[in-house]
């Protein structure tokens, strides 16, 4: 069988071919490399050009290049709980020292057992490592996330840094945490539960489990149980088709007719006027004790986002 058969066998059977794996072949697959035919992603790596950037193929790739590389950072979180983050250089955690390669970015490290999973060839961080590893104050997604697929809690990711002190940026990643003790499922969610504490506003519980007999059960963003009040936070992402759309009506009629009351803040009303965001909590926390509502009274007509 000539060289190129059998290089084309090896594809079909297998993402990568590592030459070390097949001396005979080694001048063949340069050839094949030098004329187009194939792709090299890593020295002595070989794959069909079609799939080179493929996250698959590169993972396998460095997998099989290094047995003990770890895949780390947003390709982790692809390979965990987040199918659809965008991946552009490949994170490799080794004990191994590598020289840079085009697309793939390598540092020298050695992950502690229990903050690694295998599947398959190739073995990646846990969703809490990568989680905490991955978000900043500015980008809390990973964490939100994270969490609301429940593939993570705080004290997952808290025995995570723990595992991994004196890393830098570990002590911004323990300030996010406490920022993350209400356990918010988006972006929006978090700035809600920092305008809440920031004007002491308590006695709310976040992700609330609520059974309404005959009709389900139910998350409410945020709830005050001892008012019924719900306050469901509108974020950046709205429905994205009518069945999603539809439910949450269904479940906020269902809600309201077992003696809960809503309130529904958006994205620019936290980010624009947290101040409103207050005052309206305020006033339906007061009706609901029997208190006097206060009037609203900083000197404008309506809220900011209002005008």
């Amino acid at each position: 069988m000539k060289h190129d058969e059998i290089i084309e066998e090896l594809l079909a059977q297998d993402r990568v071919i590592l030459a070390r794996e097949h001396e005979a072949l080694e001048n063949a697959l340069v050839r094949a490399a030098r004329a187009g035919r194939l792709s090299r992603p890593l020295p002595g790596v070989y794959v069909d050009p079609g799939n080179a950037d493929d996250l698959m193929t590169k993972v396998v790739a460095v997998s099989r290049w290094d047995p003990k590389a770890v895949i780390r950072g947003r390709a982790a979180a692809a390979l965990s709980y987040w199918d659809d983050i965008d991946v552009t250089t490949l994170e490799v955690a080794s004990p191994v020292r590598h020289g840079p390669q085009t697309g793939f970015a390598f540092e020298h490290r050695t992950i502690p057992g229990d903050l690694v999973q295998q599947r398959g060839p190739f073995s990646f961080t846990v969703p809490a490592l990568t989680a905490v590893e991955l978000a900043t104050m500015d980008f809390t997604d990973p964490i939100d996330r994270a969490l609301r697929k429940r593939v993570v809690t705080l004290e997952t990711m808290r025995d995570a840094l723990e595992q991994t002190p004196r890393r830098c940026g570990n002590r911004d990643r323990w300030r996010l945490l406490l920022d993350s003790r209400s356990e918010p499922w988006s972006h929006a969610e978090r700035l809600a539960h920092r305008i809440y504490r920031g004007a002491g506003i308590a006695g709310w519980v976040t992700n609330l489990k609520t059974v309404v007999p005959d009709w389900g059960t139910y998350f409410l963003d945020i709830g005050f149980e001892r008012q019924r009040l719900a306050t469901e936070i509108d974020g950046r992402e709205t429905h994205d088709n009518d069945d999603a759309f539809e439910s949450d009506r269904e479940r906020q009629n269902a809600l309201v007719l077992a003696g809960w009351t809503f309130l529904r803040f958006t994205w620019r009303m936290l980010t624009e006027d947290p101040a409103y965001v207050v005052w309206a909590t305020q006033q339906a926390l007061a009706i609901a004790d029997g208190r006097r509502p206060r009037a609203w009274s900083d000197g404008r007509d309506t809220p900011l986002w209002w005008a």
